[in-house]
C-alpha cells in the first residue's frame, strides 16, 4: 500500500491427523506429524516460562493456528493503533509437552513453524533454539541434539509482539499457522529439499527436471540410490528414473534428475492439473525416507512484444491484493480459511492474487494450484528505511538472505506462482543504494530459482518517475503502483520494458483494463485490494459532511478498524465494483445492476482516493419516494433496457464507448426494477431487484453442510434478514444472538461493517445492510453441530452442519 511519512502439499493428506506420538503407531508415512493439538498459553510475560519444570496449568488450552490479537476488544489506546486495526498486541507464550518415542533414537527430528508473529523465541527442554524475527517467514529448528526418548519433553514458544508499531496492516499475534514435528531417517532430503521445474513444454512432451537436496547426516560416507517418480492426478504414473550416489559424511548434495513426460495435462488457471513427485531415498534395497511434491506443467514467457504468456498463449492479468488476515478469525491460518479466500477471488473474476506484502501460508498457495489462481509471491514490505517504528528495516541486513530463501525454496514447486515480488514502495527508492540492493534481492532469488522473473512494486507522486530508470532495470518485470498512465511514455523510452500495475484505485477500472487490453507491453493490473481486511483503518472509506475528513494516512479514523477498498467485503460479498471489473476481463458475467446510495439531504457524500461510491444492490429507500435516484447497470450488452414495475424507462448504449456502463437517473418508486440487456434490437438477460418489506424471518445458508472433526475444519453461515416472501432487508440493523450446541463452536462472527467495534469473539452482532456472517469450527470429536440464531421480534433460525471423521491420513 501506499506509504506517507505523514503518519505443504504433502502436509495437507495430514493435516487432520492426531498428535499423539506413541512408539509402538509410527508408520514410514508419519514423517511429518501435525503438532497444532494440546499447547497452553499465557497473555503476558515471565521470565522462566522456557524452563522444564515451570508450572503452566493455569494457562489456557488452545489449538493452533491462533491469533490471541483478535480475540480481543478494539480500542484505540492499543499500540497497533490505526495500521494493527486498534487491536491489543503484546507479549505471549505457548508450551507443549510431549513423549517423544524410544525408538525415535537415532533419527533427525525437528519442529517447522509455518509462521510466528512475531520475534519468536524457541525452548526445547529449557534450551534456547534461537530467535525469528520476521512474522511471515516460515522456519525449523532441529531438536535431535535435546531430546529425552520414551519421556516427556516441553517445547516452549515466547511471541514478542509488544514493539509497535511494526507493521503497516494488521498482523495477529501468536503461532497464526501450523506446527509440524519432523522426524527422519538420518539419510534424508533435507527440508523443501526438492526444486521440481519443467524448462520444455509442449502439448506433445514436457521436459521434467527434479532437483533434490539430500543430507548424510551420519559419521560415514553413504552410499544410495534416489527415485524420483511422477504421478498424474488420476495416479497414473507418468515416469520415473533412478539415480545411484555417493554422498560424504555429514554433507548435503544436490542430486538433479530429468524425466519426459508424453501428452502432459498442462496446468492453467482454467485447467488446474497437478501432478505429484514422489521422492524416494533407498539405501541396501529398503527406502529410508520419501516426500511428495504436487507441482504443475506449464511454461512461462515474459516480454514486451508478446506481454505475458502461459504455455505459449497471451494471457491479460486481472489481479487483486490480499493481506494474510482472514477478517474475524484474524491472521489464524486455518485451511479453510485460506480455501475459501482463494474460492472468493476465483469467483470474483480475478486470475492473479499478489501476496501483499508477505508470503503467505502453504494452504493458501496449495489452494491457488488447485483452483488455478496465478500469484504474485511477495517478500517484504520495505528494505533498510523505515516505515513504521519497528518494522522490517531493524532485521533487513542480518536476515534478508535466510528470509528470501525460506520464500523462495519453501514455494517454488507452485504452479501459480508466476513471479517473485522483492519489496513495496521503498522508501529509499531514490537513492543508489537501492538499485544494488535491488540486484542483491534478485540474485538471492535466482539461487534458488531462475524459472521466474523477478518484480517489485514502485511509485511516486512527484515529477521524478524518469529516475527510477536504473532501478526498474534490476527487476525482470517493472511494478508500477498507481503510475500505469506513464507507460506509453516509458515504452517509448524503453521498449523492452514489461510492465504490471502492482496496485491500482479501484475506481480506476476501466483506463487501466483500457490501457491492459490496448499495449502489448502492459501485462495486467492488479487493484488496491481484491479483499477488504483489518488494519490500514479508513482506507478506502466514504463519510458524511460533518464526519472527520481526510485520508487514512493524516489521522486515526476510529472506530473504523479495517480497509474497505476492496472488491469483496470481509464476509466474502462481492461489491457492485467486483461485477464491473470482472465485467471488463471475462465473458461470464454480462449483466449487473445496482443503485447509488442517495446523500441523505442536508448531508453530502464524500469520497477518499481508495473508495468508489458507496452502491448496493437494493431497491429498498424509504423516505426517498418520487426523489430522484440514480441506477448504474454494467454490461457487455451493446444497449441495455431499465423497467420499473413494467413500464419502460429507457434504453441506453453500453459499449466500450460508454466503457460498458449506463447511468439512469430516476424517481424512487417502490416495486420491482429490472435491467435487460439488448443485443440486435432484442432483450435478452435481465437482472431484478424488488422492494423489500418489513423483517419477518433469519434465513441461513452454510458454505458446507458437512464439514470434517478435529478442531481444523470450519463452516461459513451467511445469515440474512428477510421479508416474508423471502427477499433480504437490506436496511435491517437487528441485533442478533448465536447458540451453538454440539460438536463446534463459534469461531467469529462478523458484518462487514468496519466501523462496528463489537469484538468478533463475542455471541451477539448486529446486522449490516441486512446480514451476519458466523463461521464454526468443529470439534475434535464427530456429530452434529447446532446453530441457533434469534433476534427480537423474529422467530428463531436452526441451521444443522456435521462433523465427520476425518479420512485416514495417508
Amino acid at each position: 500500500m501506499r506509504y506517507l511519512k505523514l503518519f505443504l502439499p504433502a502436509a495437507i493428506m495430514v493435516l487432520l491427523a492426531g498428535t499423539n506420538l506413541n512408539a509402538q503407531n509410527l508408520k514410514p508415512s508419519d514423517r511429518n506429524q501435525l503438532f497444532d493439538n494440546d499447547w497452553k498459553f499465557f497473555l503476558g510475560d515471565d521470565a522462566k516460562a522456557g524452563s522444564v519444570d515451570f508450572k503452566d496449568a493455569t494457562w489456557r488450552n488452545v489449538d493452533l493456528p491462533h491469533d490471541w490479537s483478535v480475540e480481543g476488544n478494539f480500542s484505540p489506546a492499543n499500540p497497533m493503533g490505526n495500521d494493527g486495526g486498534y487491536l491489543p498486541a503484546g507479549i505471549g507464550w505457548y508450551r507443549k509437552s510431549f513423549v517423544v518415542p524410544a525408538d525415535w533414537k537415532g533419527k533427525s527430528i525437528s519442529i517447522y513453524f509455518g509462521g510466528v508473529y512475531m520475534s519468536s523465541e524457541v525452548f526445547i527442554n529449557g534450551k534456547s533454539l534461537g530467535v525469528y524475527p520476521y512474522g511471515y517467514s516460515s522456519f525449523s529448528y532441529d531438536l535431535t541434539p535435546y531430546l529425552v526418548y520414551g519421556k516427556e519433553n516441553t517445547i516452549a514458544v515466547r511471541v514478542d509482539n509488544s514493539k509497535q508499531k511494526n507493521c503497516r496492516w494488521y498482523s495477529g499475534s501468536g503461532i497464526y499457522r501450523h506446527v509440524w514435528l519432523t522426524a527422519t531417517n538420518n539419510i534424508h532430503v533435507a527440508q523443501w529439499g526438492t526444486a521440481i521445474a519443467t524448462p520444455k513444454v509442449s502439448v506433445k512432451e514436457a521436459t521434467v527436471e527434479v532437483t533434490t537436496t539430500i543430507k548424510n547426516e551420519t559419521e560415514k560416507p553413504q552410499r544410495i540410490r534416489i527415485k524420483a517418480e511422477l504421478f498424474s492426478a488420476n495416479a497414473k504414473k507418468t515416469g520415473n528414473v533412478f539415480t545411484d550416489v555417493d554422498i560424504a559424511a555429514n554433507s548435503e548434495k544436490e542430486v538433479k534428475q530429468t524425466i519426459k513426460v508424453s501428452k502432459p495435462d498442462l496446468w492453467t488457471p482454467e485447467t488446474p492439473n497437478l501432478y505429484e513427485c514422489k521422492i524416494e531415498v533407498i539405501q541396501e534395497n529398503k527406502v529410508v525416507d520419501a516426500v511428495s511434491n504436487n507441482f504443475g506443467i506449464r511454461s512461462i514467457e515474459f516480454s514486451a512484444a508478446n506481454g505475458f504468456r502461459l504455455n505459449g498463449k497471451t494471457v491479460k492479468i486481472n489481479g487483486g491484493c490480499a493481506h494474510h488476515d482472514n477478517g474475524c478469525l484474524g491472521a489464524a491460518a486455518y485451511d479453510r480459511a485460506e480455501v475459501r479466500k482463494v474460492e472468493l477471488l476465483k469467483a470474483a473474476g480475478f486470475n492473479l492474487v499478489r501476496t501483499s506484502h508477505n508470503p503467505p501460508s502453504e494452504a493458501f498457495l496449495d489452494a491457488c494450484d488447485r483452483l488455478g489462481l496465478l500469484v504474485v509471491d511477495e517478500s517484504f514490505d520495505g528494505w533498510r528505511t523505515k516505515k513504521t517504528e519497528y518494522d522490517y528495516s531493524l532485521y533487513f541486513d542480518k536476515w534478508w538472505e535466510k528470509d528470501i530463501a525460506a520464500m523462495v525454496k519453501r514455494d517454488r514447486n507452485h504452479p501459480s506462482i508466476i513471479m517473485w515480488s522483492i519489496g513495496n514502495e521503498i522508501i529509499e527508492r531514490k537513492e543508489q543504494q537501492a538499485v544494488e540492493t535491488a540486484k542483491k534481492l534478485a540474485n538471492g532469488i535466482r539461487k534458488y530459482d531462475t524459472t521466474r522473473p523477478v518484480t517489485s512494486a514502485m511509485t511516486t507522486w512527484d515529477k521524478e518517475w524518469e529516475m527510477f530508470d536504473p532501478l526498474m532495470a534490476a527487476h525482470d518485470v517493472a511494478g508500477y503502483n498507481y503510475q500505469l498512465h506513464h507507460a506509453p511514455d516509458d515504452h517509448k523510452r524503453v521498449p523492452s520494458r514489461v510492465i504490471i500495475q502492482t496496485e491500482s484505485y479501484p475506481r480506476d477500472a476501466f483506463a487501466n483494463w483500457k490501457l491492459v487490453n490496448d499495449n502489448s507491453y502492459i501485462i495486467g493490473d492488479v487493484v488496491w485490494t481484491a479483499m477488504d481486511y483489518l488494519g490500514e483503518s479508513g482506507i478506502g472509506r466514504w463519510f458524511y459532511s460533518g464526519e472527520v475528513t481526510g485520508e487514512h494516512y493524516e489521522r486515526d479514523m476510529f472506530p473504523w478498524h479495517g480497509a474497505y477498498c476492496g472488491d469483496i467485503d470481509l464476509t466474502g460479498w462481492r461489491k457492485p465494483i467486483s461485477h464491473y471489473r470482472s465485467m471488463l476481463y471475462n465473458t461470464n458475467e454480462k449483466l449487473y445492476m445496482a443503485v447509488r446510495e442517495p446523500a441523505p439531504a442536508p448531508l453530502d457524500i464524500k469520497e477518499t482516493l481508495w473508495s468508489v461510491w458507496p452502491t448496493w444492490e437494493s431497491w429498498t429507500w424509504p423516505g426517498h419516494e418520487q426523489k430522484n435516484i440514480e441506477v448504474e447497470v454494467y454490461a457487455k450488452y451493446p444497449a441495455v433496457r431499465l423497467y420499473l414495475n413494467g413500464k419502460l424507462i429507457g434504453e441506453k448504449a453500453t459499449t466500450e464507448k460508454e466503457q460498458f456502463k449506463a447511468t439512469f437517473t430516476i424517481p424512487y418508486e417502490a416495486g420491482e426494477l429490472k435491467a435487460v440487456g439488448v443485443k440486435n434490437g432484442k432483450e435478452t438477460e435481465s437482472k431484478i431487484l424488488k422492494t423489500a418489506g418489513k423483517a419477518a424471518k433469519i434465513k441461513l445458508v452454510a458454505d458446507r453442510r458437512n464439514i470434517t472433526a478435529g478442531g481444523q475444519d470450519l463452516s461459513y453461515i451467511a445469515v440474512e434478514i428477510t421479508d416474508a416472501a423471502g427477499n433480504l432487508v437490506p436496511n435491517a440493523d437487528n441485533s442478533m444472538e448465536f447458540k451453538i450446541s454440539g460438536a463446534g463452536v463459534i469461531a467469529g462472527l462478523d458484518n462487514a461493517n468496519l466501523k462496528d467495534t463489537e469484538s468478533y469473539s463475542i455471541t451477539t452482532r448486529k446486522a449490516w445492510n441486512g446480514r451476519v456472517m458466523a463461521v464454526i469450527k468443529s470439534s475434535k470429536a464427530k456429530g452434529d453441530i447446532t446453530l441457533t440464531v434469534s433476534s427480537a421480534g423474529l422467530p428463531d433460525a436452526t441451521i444443522t452442519i456435521k462433523a465427520e471423521e476425518p479420512a485416514a491420513a495417508r
